[in-house]
């Protein structure tokens, strides 16, 4: 337990949690992950690194209420931000860029860009959580705006934007291991029969003509922001609905076909399509339209460091803004209407009060339980289900040969736990003949959350490779004895998956009202997906609704 202070309450509780882990089975020891970077050496495979993830400590002490010292002192600061996410940094670029310049962004964490975050070794960039992002919807103006304004749209031709061809993916692009063999792109294809290939043209079909479909409104039925979408009862309702059961009812059996809608729900969702509303398992495949002078339909953007590149460029010019390692601890409403957030100094151990007339919250709805406690919201935090994530960055010195198509930037393998890897390199003009960094994803979601978030937190690293390694070995025999060096990162929370009946619910439509029209909201959990574009448009939409409140 060395690198992290436990007070009695908490290791109590740890230790009831700990045996209930052991009598379902779900570990066999371990230690609980903490914010320090962990020197560890596995005694199975002899693979040194690192176990670390988002700072335990902090959110415990959120968590738990822990008492912090008493604030020492106060300061006013016109609009506070609480989190430096996508969100987070958008809304404060937004408002930059409207002239409004009194504005603070509060992060926990000693890093901004929550799940963009990345890290780096001598070989490559990588990233530790979100990896890409496709092209814009056409009618995605703010989001156009913004990839022109960072030249990753460098001008049009024939009204289509043209993408800066370094930041589109590299050839070979995506390949999937299936009947022994690596085939190109992810729908399953070599070896599959007849039967189950005209099954998955028939859903592909079905999907493109729904892309292009468009409720009674007149809005696209489904689109991206997700509140841009219809809000046609008929296909609104499909959100009641798991994924599941709407493909049983529309008789889609396909092992192969189901196989691959279940990855995409475990991709975009941590979650498998049992659990995930037939309205978002559809929104995955229909809602991107994007087009381009130079780009296939949807085609993807990605860079080594993964969104931790777009995350910098959303970053630039707010530098003075930002205070990393400060946790916001409470916020209260005073007596002349001003609201005060208790905010911690992680670094100096140190309170201060700080007195703002706005406060944006862009962190998840389970943190804002916590800070919110004065304050009736009149929601159901329950149904906000964030989905555990596991991503390793794998450094290796060689790959070894296989049947098929070559190492791509997407590599996946047929009816596995993870989504694969990707080949964090692939994106460099100067690539090494020899070593280079897979970065793995494993979404935790053969039980519950809550279940798999404990199991996450108590496994340790060799417990950890013992589930990495036996996969990769599957996918490329004799790998392990190529790995220099595995760096294991847990998102206990990593993004919000869209339920059965979750996104267009009356409890989701409350949790995005402000309160007062002092205390606004931002987060991607606030569109029920989890993706780049919808924590973008959050942080707009929460700085549009606090300018236009100033007149």
């Amino acid at each position: 337990m060395s690198g992290q202070t436990f007070y009695k309450d908490d290791f109590t509780a740890y230790l009831k949690r700990r045996s209930f882990l052991l009598r379902i089975g779900l570990i066999t020891g371990g230690i609980f992950l903490n914010s320090c970077y962990k020197k560890l050496k596995s005694n199975n495979y002899n693979i040194k690194g690192n176990l670390f993830g988002p700072n335990a400590k902090a959110g415990h002490a959120l968590r738990d209420k822990i008492k912090i010292p008493p604030a020492s002192k106060t300061r006013k600061v016109k609009i506070l931000i609480i989190g430096s996410g996508i969100s987070g940094l958008s809304a404060g670029r937004w408002l930059k860029n409207s002239g409004e310049l009194d504005f603070e962004i509060i992060e926990l964490e000693n890093h901004i860009g929550g799940s963009s975050h990345y890290s780096s070794n001598k070989v490559s960039s990588y990233p530790l959580g979100a990896h890409y992002i496709t092209i814009a919807n056409n009618d995605d103006e703010l989001l156009i705006d913004f990839l022109k304004e960072i030249n990753v749209i460098t001008h049009f031709e024939n009204d289509l934007p043209y993408y800066n061809d370094y930041y589109l993916t590299f050839d070979p692009e995506e390949r999937l291991l299936i009947n022994g063999e690596w085939q190109e792109g992810l729908i399953p294809d070599f070896g599959v029969p007849q039967a189950d290939k005209i099954q998955i043209r028939r859903f592909l079909n079905d999907v493109e003509k729904l892309k292009n479909t468009k409720g009674n409104d007149g809005k696209f039925v489904f689109n991206i922001p997700v509140h841009s979408s219809s809000n046609d009862l008929e296909y609104r309702k499909l959100d009641k609905i798991t994924f599941e059961s709407y493909l049983h009812t529309n008789g889609y059996d396909s092992k192969y076909l189901l196989w691959y809608l279940n990855y995409a729900c475990k991709d975009d969702y941590g979650q498998k399509m049992d659990k995930i509303s037939a309205w978002a398992g559809l929104h995955y495949f229909a809602s991107r339209r994007g087009g381009a002078a130079n780009a296939e339909q949807n085609a993807i953007l990605t860079w080594p460091e993964g969104n931790g590149w777009i995350m910098k460029q959303l970053a630039t010019g707010l530098k003075e803004h930002i205070k990393t390692s400060n946790m916001c601890y409470e916020i209260k409403k005073m007596a002349d209407g001003s609201l005060s957030a208790t905010i911690f100094n992680l670094s100096t151990n140190s309170t201060e009060s700080i007195l703002a007339e706005k406060v944006i919250l862009c962190s998840p709805q389970f943190v804002n339980n916590r800070l919110l406690k004065n304050f009736d919201r009149e929601i159901n935090y329950k149904n906000f289900s964030y989905a555990p994530w596991l991503v390793a960055n794998i450094t290796i010195n060689q790959l070894p040969d296989s049947k098929g198509i070559t190492l791509c930037w997407d590599n996946v393998a047929f009816n596995t736990p993870s989504v694969g890897y990707v080949n964090s390199a692939q994106q460099h003009l100067k690539i090494s003949e020899d070593k280079k960094i897979l970065t793995y994803y494993l979404p935790l979601c053969d039980f519950e959350p809550s279940i798999a978030r404990l199991a996450a937190y108590s496994r340790d690293y060799s417990q950890w490779l013992d589930i990495i390694i036996p996969e990769l070995e599957m996918m490329h025999p004799n790998l392990s004895q190529a790995i220099e060096n595995i760096d294991i990162w847990i998102w206990g929370h990593g993004m919000i998956a869209p339920t059965e009946n979750f996104i267009w619910s009356d409890n989701l439509e409350k949790a995005r009202k402000p309160i007062e029209n002092k205390i606004f909201f931002a987060h991607s959990d606030l569109s029920g997906i989890s993706i780049f574009e919808e924590a973008f448009h959050q942080g707009i939409n929460a700085a549009k609704q606090i300018l236009n409140n100033n007149g």
